[in-house]
Formats: structure tokens, C-alpha cells, sequence
């Protein structure tokens, strides 16, 4: 380092010239005169669904009705896959021959269905509607947070700040689809097109969204 007045050569740290006396300017600090914006920050962590984002995060992915739509559709397939073999296990337990017995013997739809033959309707009918419930209610409360149908397409459950459900929450959800389907014309699901959350009338209920996993 050289003296700016005089140019002698003099110390890296001296604080004076010691040819002339000049005062020798030190170099600051980063840590000491940085402004505070200077200071590495850790960003900030992404916004959990179903939250209003503030300015600077990207909005909440809600899934629109036609996603939900094409989900149903490819669960309702699966679901159809489960009755049929159902239907066939119960045929193979009660035997082809006495039900071929039964309709050729009958010559009135009240003499085909007898009390055995509605047991057997009831009790098929229940064991579906219990595996319906548990598929729905399971999957949805599940890490996958969504149905089969609904992680073919991306889309999870969460409840309105954007937590995975629990399986009561998903149980409630499920079975408050009876009343969405007693709405005259599906209004009750066409919500989920035009509601601020895209929330049918049972995902209203049971305090659930359903969003696009991003």
C-alpha cells in the first residue's frame, strides 16, 4: 500500500503515513456497513393449499369440475370391475343350474323373486355400498389422498387449509354425496364449476377441497 500523498510505501494496516503523517482511509467490512437487504435470507416456504396465497406465491390450484368428472368416471369403471366379480362369486356359490331353475319356473316377476333371491340382492347391495365407503373414505384419508381415479389425474382431498383428511372427514364426505345427489338436475355436483373453491354441495359439507397436486 502507498501513501496517496506523498507515495511512499508504508504498511498494509497503518493508519498513518509514516513519511508524512497523511491519515490512511481503512477498508470497512461487508458485515459492517452492508444495508440489511444484504443478508441472505432462506426463502420463504410455499403456501399449503387451500391458503390464501400472499403476493409473490402462485394461487391454489382447485380442481375444476370436468377433472372430476373424468375421476369419477375412471372409479365408477373400477367400481363396476368390483360388482361384476362380486356377482360372479355369488352366482358360483348359489349355482347357474338353480337360478336357470328359478327363471324358467317363474312365471311372474313376484314368483322369481323370492325371499331368498332379495336376501341375496340386500346383502349384495350392503357389501357394495360398504366397499364403495371404504374405498373412498380409505384412499382419500390415505397419503395417496385421493381415489384411484383422482390419482390418475393429480388431483388429492384436503380439508380448507389444505391438511390431509382424516377418515371420518372422508367418511362424512362420502356419505354427504347422498345429498348432493337428492339436488334436482346435479346441481348439487355442478358447484364444483362454479363455486369460488370448486366445491360441490358435499365437499361444502364435510369442509373439503379438492386441488391439483402441483
Amino acid at each position: 500500500m502507498y501513501c496517496t500523498k506523498c507515495g511512499t510505501a508504508i504498511p498494509q494496516n497503518a493508519a498513518f503515513c509514516t513519511a508524512c503523517g497523511q491519515p490512511m482511509n481503512q477498508p470497512t467490512t461487508l458485515a459492517a456497513n452492508a444495508p440489511p437487504y444484504a443478508t441472505a435470507v432462506s426463502p420463504a416456504p410455499a403456501p399449503p393449499y387451500g391458503y390464501v396465497a400472499p403476493a409473490g406465491f402462485p394461487p391454489v390450484a382447485y380442481a375444476g369440475f370436468w377433472l372430476r368428472v373424468v375421476a369419477h368416471f375412471i372409479d365408477g369403471i373400477l367400481a363396476g370391475i368390483a360388482f361384476t366379480i362380486l356377482l360372479l362369486i355369488w352366482i358360483a356359490m348359489v349355482g347357474v343350474g338353480y337360478l336357470k331353475n328359478l327363471a324358467q319356473g317363474a312365471n311372474s316377476p313376484d314368483e322369481f323373486f323370492t325371499p331368498e333371491v332379495i336376501a341375496a340382492i340386500f346383502m349384495l347391495a350392503t357389501i357394495s355400498i360398504v366397499m364403495m365407503w371404504l374405498y373412498y373414505a380409505w384412499m382419500e384419508s390415505s397419503p395417496y389422498q385421493g381415489t384411484l381415479g383422482k390419482m390418475a389425474l393429480g388431483l388429492i382431498v384436503t380439508d380448507l387449509e389444505g391438511r390431509p383428511v382424516t377418515f371420518a372427514r372422508a367418511s362424512g364426505r362420502y356419505f354427504a354425496k347422498i345429498i348432493t345427489g337428492f339436488i334436482p338436475l346435479g346441481i348439487g355436483y355442478a358447484m364444483a364449476g362454479f363455486t369460488e373453491k370448486k366445491q360441490a354441495l358435499h365437499d361444502i359439507i364435510a369442509g373439503c377441497l379438492v386441488l391439483r397436486r402441483v
